[in-house]
Order: C-alpha cells, then sequence, then structure tokens
C-alpha cells in the first residue's frame, strides 16, 4: 500500500533537511524524485548521494526559485521532459525572512512570507494539478507547520502563512477531488534542520522544547518523511483536505 515504484514525484526545498528526508523516503519507496532547491549545486550535490544509494537517475536536480514564476514554470516542463508526468507534488520550500513581533515586520518582509510560503505553492499546484485532473490520479502534499495552529511572538508572520496553507489545500481538496486529485498537508512541530537551529544548538532552548513536547525530544527529519510517502500512496487514497500534526505531542502539552 506504501508502494510508489513507477511514480515521479517533485519536491520543492528537497537539497536538505525535511525535503531531503522526503525525497529519500519517496525513492526507497520505488519513486523517482526531482530533488530541487534554488541552488543547482546543492541539488546536484543530494542527488548524486541519492542516486549513489539507490542506483542511478532515481533522483534527478533541477533548481528553482519558489520566489520566480518562470522558474517554477521551468521546473515543471523540464520534469515533464526528462521524466514525464508528475504524479505527486510536494510543496516543502519556505522562508522566513524576521524574527520578531508583528510591530517591528516591514511590509517587504511580509510581503516575502506570503510570496513564498503560500503564493508560490498556489502558483505551483497550479502548474501540475491539471495534467494530474487530465489523468485523474495525483497526490499534492504541502508541508505546513504546526506554527499555523498557534500564535507566536517572534515568528507570527510565518504563522500566518502557514495556517493560510492549510486553508489552501483544504479549498484544492475541494475543488480537485471530482477529479481523484488529493490535496493534503503535513504540519511538522520542531525538527532538527537549519531553520530551527538556533532551538536545538543551545542545550538550554532544546531542553525548554523538551519540556513541552511529550515525547520529550525535538524531532528529526526523517520522521517527518514517512507522513509524505503515506499521503502520496495508496494507503492514503481516501484522504484529502486534511492537515497531519507531527510534533511529539507539542501542541496537545499545557505547557504547565
Amino acid at each position: 500500500m506504501f508502494d510508489l515504484t513507477g511514480r515521479t514525484a517533485v519536491i520543492t526545498g528537497s537539497s536538505r533537511g525535511i525535503g531531503r528526508a522526503i525525497a529519500e523516503a519517496m525513492v526507497a519507496a520505488g519513486a523517482r524524485v526531482v530533488i530541487s532547491s534554488r541552488k543547482q549545486e546543492a541539488c546536484d550535490a543530494t542527488a548524486a548521494e541519492i542516486n549513489a544509494i539507490h542506483g542511478a537517475d532515481r533522483a534527478v536536480a533541477i533548481a528553482a526559485s519558489i520566489s520566480s514564476k518562470p522558474a517554477l514554470e521551468a521546473l515543471v516542463a523540464e520534469t515533464g521532459d526528462r521524466l514525464g508526468p508528475i504524479d505527486i507534488l510536494v510543496c516543502n520550500a519556505a522562508t522566513n525572512p524576521y524574527y520578531g513581533p508583528m510591530s517591528g515586520i516591514a511590509d517587504d518582509q511580509f510581503r516575502k512570507v506570503f510570496e513564498n510560503n503560500v503564493l508560490a505553492n498556489h502558483w505551483l499546484i497550479g502548474m501540475v494539478a491539471p495534467q494530474m485532473i487530465e489523468r485523474r490520479a495525483g497526490a499534492i502534499v504541502v508541508v505546513s507547520s504546526i506554527g499555523g495552529l498557534i500564535g507566536s511572538d517572534k515568528i507570527g508572520a510565518y504563522n500566518i502563512s502557514k495556517a493560510a496553507d492549510f486553508q489552501l489545500v483544504r479549498n484544492l481538496a475541494v475543488e480537485f477531488g471530482p477529479h481523484n486529485v488529493r490535496v493534503n498537508a503535513i504540519a511538522p512541530g520542531t525538527v532538527r534542520t537549519d531553520f530551527a537551529r538556533a532551538l536545538w544548538e543551545d542545550p538550554v532552548a532544546e531542553a525548554a522544547v523538551a519540556r513541552v513536547t511529550p515525547l520529550g525530544r525535538i524531532g528529526e527529519p526523517r520522521e517527518i518523511a514517512g507522513a509524505a510517502v503515506f499521503l502520496a500512496s495508496e494507503a492514503g487514497g481516501f484522504i484529502t483536505g486534511q492537515s497531519i500534526v507531527i510534533d511529539g505531542g507539542m501542541t496537545i502539552h499545557s505547557g504547565l
């Protein structure tokens, strides 16, 4: 039920972190994956490492900046030319250029958060969905965050954008459902990635997160990847419009 053999997946922000873990898991499940992030060199290195383990041409590197609509169009076109139709799309790449209270964020910073974290997902899904609809088959996964479920005095704009991603998934699930195209979200908690480096590199900060997490630790990128495989496979065939929280229990803990 979790077999992805013969399927092609495009994963943004997949040269490292959660995106890379998803790519590795999908290749292990049989898929061919497109490794995509801003820098071609980083994509090439990740694809080479995956291919060294799983065999040549299981991972293909195609760089694209999510902030550029033409670059995303080129990503979709090149994927079609090299690998054929896209069966799975994982919108993982995101940004957060500001850390602090909402009162201090500049308009251009707020705009960048929304353009990269919401509008870019809308663009890319809009480019890929028509071919899925035509084939009456496809799975789209948006990597959101538990930030979209809680408030913050440090990353408020980021959290607002991630809440918007939840609604994007719900709306598109309604639109695409009649065509057998599923759209879901994953909401990671604190995971050992570059984005959360300030938390896990500081023992005091990491201990504070662990105290409010029932499992008593932060997550690892590979622990997010399984949900993406699940949602993309036949195992998740009757799931759409949903958001799976993967946070070690943080959001259900009172913190007291």
